[in-house]
């Protein structure tokens, strides 16, 4: 079994095209979405249809269960516009996908947590950067979770992970948004370091289990043009080069 997975795509169209075009030249058996499909200044309605006219297994992040919301004026800058740009049935498929998933061979999609899709699982924050967590902290996060592999998102960053005696942890990285603020409670930046677009491969051959982690260029620049003509320098900034824009002040 050889399982694509890709996540946290943010309405990026050239860089989700460019992924699915190479996971096309790998033979792989199915694709799994960790969520977050269309939130941003992108092109959220163009990856909607491409996503609902796709069979693959998609789950639902938290931008998208916030996207699907019914009121626009509680949402922040990304998701509003991706709501403005999207129609009842693109909501709709959204709001219906699931929070979480089994597949064949044990393995468990979720996007953040298997029960909190706006916690990081296997990150925490520390100096306002996101750091890997304690084993125990992620095990703790996992609950009582009966799996051989967990894939998540939410982060944007790329790990896999053994926990001692527990599962296998894959997040691919995010196929479209290297870099984000979050000024939440516990403000903090994630940052990829480069444009590209990442995701993952996953392969289960008997009781051995391997993942390869790809990052691929693609016309990053056309992306953040997007951002700057719909007002979001910081966005145009982290897609062109993978950091979060440093303070002007």
């Amino acid at each position: 079994m050889r399982i694509a997975v890709i996540a946290d795509i943010h309405g990026n169209l050239p860089a989700l095209e460019a992924v699915l075009a190479d996971i096309e030249h790998r033979a792989v058996d199915r694709t799994i979405n960790l969520g977050d499909c269309v939130s941003g200044p992108l092109w959220p309605r163009e990856v909607c249809d491409l996503l609902m006219a796709r069979a693959d297994l998609t789950i639902r992040g938290n931008h998208d269960r916030w996207v699907s919301g019914p009121d626009p004026t509680r949402m922040g800058a990304s998701d509003r516009y991706a709501f403005s740009r999207l129609n009842q049935d693109h909501r709709s498929w959204l709001a219906a996908l699931p929070s979480s998933a089994t597949v064949d061979h044990g393995v468990l999609a979720c996007h953040g947590t298997p029960t909190n899709d706006n916690q990081y699982l296997i990150e925490e924050v520390s100096g306002h950067r996101l750091v890997r967590a304690h084993p125990s902290a992620i095990q703790e996060r996992l609950g009582d979770v009966q799996a051989r592999v967990v894939l998540c998102g939410h982060s944007h960053q790329q790990h896999l992970i053994q926990l001692p005696d527990g599962p296998l942890i894959l997040n691919p990285g995010s196929v479209g948004c290297p870099s984000y603020d979050d000024p939440g409670a516990n403000p903090h930046v994630s940052e990829c370091g480069s444009p590209h677009a990442r995701y993952a491969v996953l392969t289960i051959i008997g009781e051995q289990v391997s993942a390869e982690m790809i990052a691929i260029s693609y016309d990053w620049k056309a992306a953040a043009t997007r951002a700057e003509q719909n007002g979001r320098p910081e966005w145009a900034y982290g897609l062109r080069t993978g950091w979060f824009m440093p303070s002007r002040g």
